[in-house]
């Protein structure tokens, strides 16, 4: 029996059951997987210690396969890196500079520039803090030696409307053409007695000489209007598309008029995984390979690419840390709700939550995105291409139908001065997002503008098919009249769509 009243822990004792112990630490230090000798600095995942100079070797050996493997960037051609301030695009401006460097084993050989879009008025920072940010960015930016290009999140009311339209495709895009390409650069090169292209100095156009001057910050105008815009949309989730469509138009539009061919996104294996679960869920999944790839060629003359896509968000953490990469961080965007405020905001937590307990996570969700094809998202024609994001359009026939019951709007169709007339112009997520941004006369000038000169056209197009129709019609009516008997006949015969009882039961 056991013993209730005794000190001895029977099955009347009120004990808490044994919990299991974590095993201690090992004790030692670990050595470094690649070189054998080194301590280990950091591990990777399991099993992968390096040292710090292994781990400087591999992170740059990935950023220079990346660009090696897909070979989209010509010798001497003219790239824009997008810089944030964050940990991922401040790393990868680093290692372009290391790249460039006449130290490099294998140097890059393309031109950088840079490009900063200042977002402190959606971000709710006021005038002295978006001054502050700027002053830090500007002299980032100017420390490394490349020419930059600071614009404002404002200016994206003055885009013209043709940043909604591909531009003409570059030519020699191909892998023969790219060998082509390097074998004429380094003939160049001896020719002209350079060893490289060498990086370009602080006094440029873009970036006087001297120290920088105090930012100059948009008119309050502007500033209203633009946060009229954001104010209007009823979801965070809506906010967070907006931000991202403006931004993106407004490092386009900067490559197009500085005459760059190709545009650097920092984006992270972890960022790539969270953006791909997000889009998924905002029905975006037929254009996951172009929002996440490594190239987004739906911009036509202007290519995007992501050569930080294969580093994770740890990796870039640590690299940033050991080497003492300078990085600006700026706050989020606002919103009162502290549970679930957007999508976007969601998926991230569900993602890095998972990532905690099974580390794989982010890297099967990355490897799964790699096995997407961009087809699905290449319009053939204007009509077939979404007025906001530029791919094919995804609602026809009974996909379309389904769609309806979720995208009516409140306010009756009134031609090109209402926004149902802009939806058969959107693809199903754009849609959903469009009908988030508020009033007509809340969206971007630009969006206006393309949109009518679209629906113009559509019912141009639409009243040419039903002249032709009636054409048609009256050519037939006449056919009785016809001098041969045959053809008279035949203009007599009443249609089957025309008669009361077809379809009828006899």
């Amino acid at each position: 029996m056991c013993d209730v009243a005794g000190g001895g822990g029977g099955c009347g004792a009120d004990t808490d059951p044994p919990r299991r112990r974590r095993a201690p630490a090992e004790s030692h230090p670990r050595t470094c997987m690649k070189c054998g000798q080194g301590t280990a600095a950091l591990v990777i995942r399991v099993g992968d210690p390096f040292c710090r100079v292994c781990f400087r070797e591999y992170f740059v050996h990935k950023f220079r396969a990346m660009l090696g493997k897909n070979r989209v960037i010509f010798p001497g051609e003219k790239v824009l890196l997008a810089v944030s301030g964050g940990p991922a695009s401040s790393a990868m401006v680093r290692q372009v500079q290391e790249g460039l460097s006449r130290e490099a084993a294998k140097r890059l050989r393309f031109v950088p520039g840079l490009v900063y879009v200042e977002e402190g008025a959606v971000r709710r920072q006021s005038p002295e803090q978006r001054q502050q940010t700027l002053a830090q960015m500007e002299t980032l930016l100017q420390a490394t030696g490349f020419p930059y290009h600071l614009i404002h999140l404002e200016e994206a009311l003055e885009l013209p409307p043709s940043i909604l339209q591909p531009g003409p495709e570059r030519a020699g895009t191909s892998g023969p053409s790219y060998k082509d390409a390097v074998d004429s650069f380094i003939q160049q090169q001896r020719q002209d007695g350079d060893s490289g292209t060498s990086l370009p100095g602080h006094s440029t156009p873009d970036t006087p000489a001297g120290p920088p001057a105090t930012p100059r910050l948009p008119d309050a105008a502007q500033t209203q209007e633009l946060l009229r815009s954001f104010e209007a949309a009823g979801t965070a989730t809506a906010r967070e598309e907006l931000l991202e469509m403006l931004r993106t138009h407004l490092i386009v539009q900067t490559a197009r008029d500085r005459g760059y061919a190709k545009v650097m996104m920092g984006e992270s294996l972890t960022r790539v995984a969270i953006k791909l679960l997000t889009n998924l869920s905002l029905g975006r999944g037929a254009f996951l390979a172009v929002d996440t790839g490594f190239t987004d060629q739906r911009h036509g003359d202007v290519m995007v690419v992501r050569p930080m896509r294969d580093y994770t968000a740890k990796e870039i953490a640590f690299y940033n840390f050991f080497f003492s990469v300078p990085t600006v961080i700026v706050p989020p965007l606002f919103t009162k709700r502290r549970e679930k405020p957007s999508i976007h905001q969601l998926v991230e937590r569900f993602l890095l939550g998972l990532q905690e307990e099974f580390p794989s996570t982010i890297s099967t969700v990355y490897r799964t995105g790699e096995k997407l094809s961009p087809e699905p998202a290449k319009a053939s024609s204007e009509s077939q291409r979404c007025l906001l994001c530029l791919c094919g359009l995804d609602t026809y026939g009974e996909e379309e139908l389904a769609l309806e019951p979720t995208l009516i709007l409140e306010e009756p169709a009134a031609g090109v001065e209402s926004k149902a007339a802009y939806i058969p112009l959107l693809c199903y997520s754009c849609r959903l997002t469009f009908k988030e941004l508020g009033p007509l006369d809340t969206l971007p000038p630009y969006v206006r503008a393309e949109g009518q000169r679209r629906i113009r056209r559509a019912e141009m197009e639409q009243n040419q098919v039903n002249q032709e129709s009636s054409d048609s019609r009256r050519a037939w009516g006449q056919l009785g009249t016809h001098p041969h008997p045959t053809v008279a006949l035949l203009g007599q015969v009443p249609l089957l769509r025309d008669t009361p009882e077809f379809g009828e039961d006899s």
